[in-house]
């Protein structure tokens, strides 16, 4: 879900401004590694989540750079639900008897 969601925002980012974007954004909290960011990357690429197209990076190395697809935005929209779906169900465990 942050993946998409970070793509979502409409610039096409390679792995670790993605990455480094999720970490900036919130503020420190999260940590994508690398051992956990590449093999999503790839099951997304499968699904037809997001598309990837090579390219060079601001250093001149060579790099995949992600968009999210319209099947993308369709999976990203369940996933927020989904995400609403459980924060309200634990709000709720967690107010006051």
């Amino acid at each position: 879900m942050l993946i998409l969601k970070t793509l979502a925002r409409g610039a096409d980012l390679h792995g670790f401004q993605i990455a480094d974007s999720i970490q900036e954004v919130s503020e420190d909290v999260l940590h994508v590694e690398e051992g956990s960011l590449y093999p999503a990357l790839q099951r997304m690429l499968i699904k037809g989540w997001i598309s990837g197209e090579w390219g060079k990076t601001e250093e001149n190395r060579r790099a995949r750079y992600y968009r999210l697809t319209k099947d993308g935005r369709k999976q990203l929209e369940q996933e927020l639900e989904r995400y609403g779906r459980v924060a309200q169900a634990i709000a709720r465990i967690l107010q006051p008897a």
